[in-house]
């Protein structure tokens, strides 16, 4: 298994993987649907090109993502990182591609200065069990706000 970033050159790829994760597990996506042209278009918009989408490749396919992105706060100086989206196809998983997905970006966090990261967790068991088993991390409970500012949201 390779760990490659997400371009316009193997977006293709990506797109075949979400499209069969959208058709085998259409209740872990966050959309309604596979929008092939608007995310070719974000791969170009100078607003996402400070997100990362890290690929799992195996033999040529894609077989799962994660997504981040850097920030940080100018009153203490803290750099930190948020992971946007897990995501491996259900055939995949257990092998190892969340976990060398996991580390290509902490590769890239250690390589950038970044202080610590955090993600909203999913409390399926199985990601349950995946994110209990990273060493030195803390797992909380933090109550949330979320505010939708775009009637499409």
């Amino acid at each position: 298994m390779e760990v490659h970033k997400l371009t316009q050159q193997n977006v293709d790829l990506y797109l075949a993987c979400l499209r069969r994760a959208m058709a085998e597990e259409p209740n872990e996506m966050t959309a309604e649907e596979v929008d092939e042209t608007g995310i070719r278009k974000r791969l170009e918009d100078p607003f996402f090109q400070n997100t990362v989408s890290l690929l799992a490749m195996e033999n040529g396919e894609v077989i799962g993502r994660l997504e981040y992105h850097f920030y940080g706060c100018l009153q203490d100086g803290c750099k930190m990182a948020y992971v946007d989206w897990v995501y491996v196809l259900p055939e995949h998983r257990h092998k190892g591609a969340a976990r060398q997905l996991f580390q290509a970006f902490e590769q890239a966090c250690i390589a950038s200065g970044i202080d610590q990261y955090y993600l909203i967790r999913s409390e399926e068991e199985n990601a349950d069990r995946f994110y209990h088993a990273f060493p030195d991390a803390e797992l909380t409970r933090e109550p949330l706000l979320r505010k939708f500012l775009s009637p499409d949201q």
